[in-house]
């Protein structure tokens, strides 16, 4: 079949469903830069599904590799996450090494012709290049170590880093973002490069701003909870312990989590946010975060969130989260999709194997 008989076979799919851009006519190949379809919106109301983690891991591909082709970036909410999530399902697909590829030229070419776009762009790319490095073999590749040298070039004086404030959160609108996920990256690279000289000065100056600047929200409290578990002197054990209480204590009726509960977060057009609602990335969160703090995979809590993880995946692969700032694109869905992958995987390893915590 042509790529315009596949198109064109998608196209008539969509509308014999009510809209929704299946899988079916595309199965049998990978996704790739060259016969990537757009996903459908990203809706509320887009019909559940029977669980298919093969759907799951085709939606976070499309969505990637869209991403890529149409707005030629990485994004906090999109890409990045994907290079953390995706390994989780299986690194052999031509995706990954899409998106991975498109992440290394940003430290051999983009960054040493044109410079980064943004701080964020060095801690982001240097932090999922090293999880990807330690999730895949575990040997820091040149790039990788070269991106996680950068870092210190940027880090403030304070410690901290200059983070994106689009009002986007909870990953681009305050500095305590940026500040976890140095640390997670670093903490994160294997071969032991956070003993490295300049990762070692650069840590201390990071727990000194963290130490400085507590987390605003119970979800950048697990962001620090994250932190901690690669690198030491972040947050005691008694510490990550009432963390997790205090998150696993907001579990909804229905097994889920709801994102707005884990924080203030303040609408755009001032409406109050759904604190009621369970969603994707606030329960693929909460249970990625216990799972890393050591709560079993039999917790009665976590048990019931996975089955909501299993109940609500929408007919597309992905898992709806509403966005905490405006009711247009809702992409904070594809970080919620991860997240729920990373849960998924973190209770139930698809290849049998423990991947909590990498």
């Amino acid at each position: 079949m042509t790529i315009a008989n596949r198109m064109w076979t998608c196209c008539l799919i969509a509308v014999f469903n009510g809209g929704f851009i299946l899988d079916h006519a595309l199965a049998d190949e990978p996704v790739t830069l060259e016969n990537v379809i757009a996903p459908s919106e990203n809706l509320a109301d887009e019909p559940l599904a029977e669980f298919s983690l093969d759907r799951a891991a085709r939606f976070l591909d499309t969505a990637a590799l869209d991403w890529q082709k149409t707005r030629n970036c990485m994004t906090c909410h999109t890409n990045y996450l994907y290079l953390m999530a995706r390994p989780m399902l299986g690194d052999e697909v031509p995706a990954i090494s899409t998106v991975r590829d498109y992440a290394e030229r940003l430290v051999s070419e983009r960054w040493e012709t044109k410079g980064p776009r943004w701080d964020a762009e060095v801690v982001m790319t240097a932090a999922v290049l090293a999880s990807h490095d330690a999730a895949t073999g575990g040997t820091l590749h040149p790039l990788t170590r070269r991106a996680l040298d950068r870092i210190w070039t940027v880090q403030k004086e304070d410690g901290g880093l200059d983070w994106l404030k689009c009002d986007w959160p909870p990953m681009e609108s305050d500095d305590h973002f940026g500040a976890t996920i140095c640390a997670i990256g670093v903490g994160l690279a294997p071969e032991g490069y956070a003993q490295t000289p300049a990762a070692q000065a650069g840590l201390a100056k990071l727990r000194d701003y963290l130490r400085a600047n507590p987390p605003p929200t119970l979800h950048h409290r697990a962001m620090l909870l994250w932190a901690s578990i690669y690198v030491d002197g972040i947050m005691s054990e008694d510490e990550r312990r009432s963390c997790v209480d205090q998150m696993q204590a907001l579990q909804r009726p229905d097994g889920g989590w709801s994102l707005p509960s884990l924080g203030d977060w303040r609408r755009a057009d001032g409406t109050p946010q759904d604190m009621a609602t369970s969603d994707g990335y606030g329960t693929g969160f909460v249970i990625y975060i216990a799972r890393l703090a050591g709560v079993s995979a039999d917790d009665e809590r976590l048990v019931r969130g996975i089955e909501w993880l299993k109940s609500n995946q929408r007919a597309s692969g992905r898992w709806f989260t509403r966005s905490l700032w405006k009711d247009n694109k809702h992409f904070l869905t594809h970080a919620g999709t991860a997240l729920a992958v990373m849960a998924l995987a973190s209770c139930e390893p698809p290849n049998g194997n423990e991947t909590a915590g990498q």
